[in-house]
């Protein structure tokens, strides 16, 4: 297990291999379908992204209500591949990584190799145990989205695992 502080450089990136468990602790934003679909409508009109992207990390959620006294609610990943038609823009843009459930396409993995970036999984099914991982939550745009809104969370020791590496080695492939 590997304790990482976000933001991860991309010398800390290119030292990460597929198959390396790591803990996070710092900036994640959330954001799915529907927010990817705006944010690439934003870049399509020459407009300003709600959010910062240099060596950030994308975490697709889909968050669950917090309970009382919680700060989140279930917080488990959603699956990747609906995000792979805008995910190579915003790692050519600058994106650390990605974090989600599954296999990704290949116009994904080479962005990962071209911008030296990541694609992390975390565990499906372990939404309750992500959500304790949550610290602070913080709406960042598209709140009409509801839970597909974006977020800034703090998290402290999320646990994830590299699935795709800088150099494009692939957890799901042979």
């Amino acid at each position: 297990m590997k304790h990482m502080q976000l933001p991860l450089s991309m010398e800390e990136r290119m030292q990460l291999k597929a198959g390396d468990l790591l803990l996070l602790t710092g900036t994640i934003y959330t954001a799915r379908d529907a927010a990817h679909k705006r944010l690439n409508d934003l870049l399509d009109q020459g407009k300003p992204l709600p959010l910062p992207l240099q060596d950030q990390v994308i975490y697709y959620v889909g968050p669950t209500p917090a309970p009382p006294g919680h700060i989140y609610g279930s917080a488990g990943p959603t699956t990747s591949m609906r995000m792979d038609a805008y995910a190579p823009r915003l790692y050519d843009l600058g994106l650390a990584a990605t974090i989600g459930k599954g296999y990704r396409t290949q116009p994904v993995t080479d962005a990962c190799i071209r911008n030296h970036s990541l694609y992390l999984v975390a565990i499906g099914g372990a939404g309750a145990l992500l959500g304790k991982c949550v610290k602070k939550v913080e709406p960042v745009a598209f709140e009409d989205l509801g839970a597909e809104a974006i977020t800034k969370l703090e998290v402290e020791d999320f646990p994830v695992t590299v699935a795709i590496d800088a150099q494009g080695n692939n957890v799901y492939r042979k």
